[in-house]
């Protein structure tokens, strides 16, 4: 995928100082950019300058990757939006992801995660572990979910509940939260994201649907678990009259 040669809208930086910015190592940055995830730099002399596009685009590129995208899919997420997009609209585009970037997921050796426990943990485990979304096994180890999950997982091997209990338990609840999660963008894209796209992305409504956006995920967590809390209550007075 060739990207499109952005335009200088600001600040120039060194790859350097490029990397400090982002956080991403000079190595990937040069990598990105064979890959087409970048535009070339901007040439003085025989130094190459990035603009704000170009960490726009770096930062994008993080958000899907925490997501879990591939680079061949990340590939086609950028190829998908607007030619020359500019700082402003990829940083829309980062509002609609970060609210829902996992925390914390760590590339582990199964070692490491048995340190992390304090525990040895065999394959048993491992496949609770997994089974209960704690951790997804990766070619070279697992990938850990957030230390908050390792804990839960814990205790369930150590509840002496049967463990496919909780592994039916897992399911359940993720295949409703799925279809929660479908439902709810599918609303916010009819509602909210395709108005926006067809009065023709107006710059002076970017800020404003960046902030709703991030508002989105904590309003959307409470309402999830206050919710469900009813739900249960109902539920055991129903059983229990």
């Amino acid at each position: 995928m060739a990207a499109p040669l952005l335009p200088d809208r600001g600040e120039l930086l060194t790859i350097d100082q490029l990397a400090d910015r982002s956080g991403i190592t000079v190595r990937n940055i040069r990598y990105y950019a064979a890959r087409g995830l970048l535009p070339p730099p901007q040439l003085r002399g025989r130094t190459g300058l990035y603009g704000p596009d170009h960490l726009a685009r770096l930062e994008l590129v993080s958000e899907l990757s925490a997501l879990g995208f591939t680079l061949a899919a990340i590939e086609a997420q950028l190829a998908r939006l607007p030619a020359g997009v500019g700082a402003e609209e990829l940083a829309l585009h980062r509002a609609l992801l970060t609210p829902w970037v996992p925390e914390q997921v760590e590339e582990l050796t199964v070692d490491e995660l048995a340190r992390r426990a304090g525990r040895p943990l065999n394959p048993a485990d491992l496949d609770v572990l997994e089974g209960l979304g704690v951790i997804t096994r990766t070619e070279g180890g697992v990938r850990l979910h957030g230390p908050a999950l390792l804990g839960q997982g814990l205790e369930v091997l150590d509840s002496g509940l049967p463990t496919e209990t909780w592994r039916r338990a897992h399911a359940i609840i993720e295949r409703h939260t799925t279809a929660l999660a479908e439902d709810l963008m599918a609303m916010f894209q009819d509602e909210v994201l395709q108005p926006y796209r067809d009065r023709g992305r107006p710059a002076e409504e970017r800020a404003h649907l960046a902030t709703a956006l991030a508002q989105l995920k904590p309003i959307t967590v409470r309402g999830v678990v206050t919710a469900f809390g009813r739900a249960v209550n109902r539920t055991i007075r129903a059983r229990l009259g």
